[in-house]
């Protein structure tokens, strides 16, 4: 076994920088919940203008972002619609379902896209019958596609359609700022076609703590309710959002190194002799058929070299992020060559 692993398992594993840990250490702090944090409160008026929307949420998670989302612009009962490889279905335990009564149904898109007649399809007014088709849920960039962007034009007329069926659309933005450095795109271009959208600090952008929630004002007041429900309120969690506001300051421009180390990584990956999805960011899917191994035995002895990615299905995904750098890649290269 080799003495460092290079983790490439998800932007999840980054850890807070040391600049960012000062940061923290030095946050001014209050009673979140009575919207006393100074620091809080300027990183939820930063989102709500970074997104182009009015207000904003400091919550713990993403997952929590996407399940009040969902229990604002729903009721119990009605159905949202997803691309079929989407987050809100595949890794978030069907929350939807257990906590807001949501019935989840999905389109079937290419590399996480569909168009704004698939969704017209599938849409349903509602009768005694079947449900209303209450909530279109969108994902820029689509973790399972890939790590795929949207095209902005495509993004908006699909947004756009859901509007004129009298849909609420939400965008899972967990990577948004991938798809802004990736495309030139600004992040008001994504935020003002739906109706609320969020940001995740723990992947990419490299915080250990947060997402920000953004919506109308009518909204994110409707949110603040679930927050309390969900157990998302907290106390003196300006430390959290100083990491977050670090991030932003430090941490965006930089997401084009994680693009360029997984083009690397890719490039590498089908010279062994994998079959490489081609990334649009940081986010490499791979089959292993042709080296003669099922995508976890490749992981388990990509692991014993010291390279760990996960097996998700057939397929294998590497990450690029903060804490691997070019010459990471490199080595990490290396040493898969000994075992393909």
């Amino acid at each position: 076994m080799t003495e460092r692993t290079i983790n490439l398992y998800s932007d999840t594993q980054t850890r807070p920088t040391e600049a960012m840990r000062a940061a923290m250490a030095a946050a001014e702090v209050g009673d979140e919940q009575r919207l006393l944090d100074p620091t809080i409160n300027e990183l939820q008026e930063r989102v709500a203008g970074l997104l182009g929307h009015d207000k904003a949420v400091f919550l713990p998670t993403g997952t929590m972002c996407n399940l009040i989302a969902i229990a604002v612009h729903t009721t119990p009962g009605e159905s949202l619609l997803l691309e079929d490889l989407g987050h809100v279905l595949r890794s978030e335990t069907s929350g939807a379902a257990a906590v807001n009564g949501c019935v989840i149904e999905t389109i079937h898109g290419e590399r996480g896209r569909f168009t704004a007649d698939q969704l017209a399809a599938a849409h349903s007014p509602g009768s005694r019958y079947e449900p209303p088709t209450s909530l279109l849920c969108l994902e820029q960039t689509h973790n399972f596609a890939g790590g795929a962007v949207w095209p902005l034009e495509q993004y908006a007329a699909v947004a756009q359609r859901a509007h004129d069926l009298d849909m609420a659309v939400h965008t899972d933005g967990a990577r948004l700022m991938n798809a802004v450095v990736a495309t030139g795109a600004s992040a008001p271009d994504w935020g003002r076609p739906v109706d609320s959208i969020w940001i995740d600090f723990t992947k990419g952008l490299g915080a250990p703590i947060g997402a920000v929630l953004a919506g109308s004002e009518r909204f994110i007041d409707d949110a603040w309710l679930y927050k309390h429900r969900f157990g998302g309120a907290m106390r003196q969690a300006g430390i959290a959002a100083a990491g977050c506001l670090y991030a932003l300051d430090h941490h965006v421009d930089r997401l084009a190194d994680d693009h360029s180390n997984a083009t690397t990584l890719a490039e590498g990956l089908r010279a062994l002799g994998c079959e490489v999805v081609e990334p649009d960011t940081n986010i490499v899917f791979f089959g292993v058929d042709g080296l003669g191994l099922s995508s976890d035995e490749f992981c388990v002895k990509a692991g014993a070299a010291g390279v760990e990615f996960v097996a998700i299905g057939d397929r294998c995904r590497g990450v690029t992020h903060l804490d691997v750098d070019a010459d990471d890649v490199t080595e990490a290269l290396s040493r898969l060559s000994t075992i393909c």
